[in-house]
């Protein structure tokens, strides 16, 4: 009787699955994308205003990682900062594969920044006014030279410079004190202020050094510009 119940379990085990003593785990692609984008996501360094579009290759549905012992290693390919096109190395242990399976996502990223835009076409010697000016995420590659976040940086300045429907302007396509126009003349010190008139010799503007001449004395200065029509001078 005993040895009957030993062969009935003897059978019975050997129709039990085997039981693997590695732990495996098949990624999706879609779990794979979200990896990459977030590695990238993570070193991205842009202010809090800017508008940041990441967008990940689309993997070839065909392609059917391996199931994984370990946890897929995420790494940038290079070192190098955050830049339009990016590479991020996954890569896992497959107990199928004798070699380390690994594949490479490419990332693109845009960082847009909401800059100063003309809302119509703007002539030179036109007066900047509310009107004619428009907030606008600018992809950080299109902008070159000086651009302005505000509107109220630069109502009242004049246009050197055309600039067309919906650019981004530029310090360089302005002036805040154009040559001939007139100037306030500020000289300051801890304790007194003394404000004359003048006429601006030179287009400038703010932190520019440009000359103006004092109505008063006509005598022809250096001055900063400090702001749209004022200059200051050192006294």
């Amino acid at each position: 009787m005993k040895v009957k119940i030993f062969i009935a379990l003897l059978l019975s085990l050997q129709t039990l699955p085997v039981l693997s003593s590695e732990v495996t785990h098949v990624p999706t692609i879609s779990a794979l994308t979200a990896l990459a984008k977030d590695a990238v996501a993570n070193k991205i360094d842009a202010p809090s205003n800017a508008k940041v579009i990441i967008t990940p290759q689309n993997i070839d549905g065909r392609l059917a990682p391996p199931a994984c012992s370990s946890a897929v290693v995420v790494e940038l390919a290079s070192e190098r900062e955050i830049g339009r096109n990016n590479t991020v190395k996954l890569s896992c242990h497959a107990p199928s594969l004798n070699y380390l399976w690994q594949v490479y996502i490419s990332v693109r990223v845009e960082i847009l920044y909401p800059v100063v835009v003309a809302d119509n076409v703007l002539s030179p010697g036109a007066l900047i006014t509310r009107d004619s000016l428009n907030i606008a995420f600018v992809d950080q590659y299109s902008l070159r030279g000086q651009f302005f976040t505000e509107i109220e940086q630069i109502i009242g300045s004049r246009v050197k410079r055309r600039v067309a429907k919906d650019a981004p302007i530029l310090s360089g396509n302005l002036c805040f004190v154009c040559k001939g126009d007139p100037v306030s003349i500020f000289a300051r010190t801890e304790n007194i202020v003394i404000k004359t008139s003048g006429e601006a010799l030179n287009d400038g503007n703010e932190g520019d050094t440009i000359r103006v001449k004092n109505s008063i004395s006509n005598r022809e200065l250096d001055a900063q510009v400090t702001g749209i029509g004022e200059v200051e001078v050192k006294m």
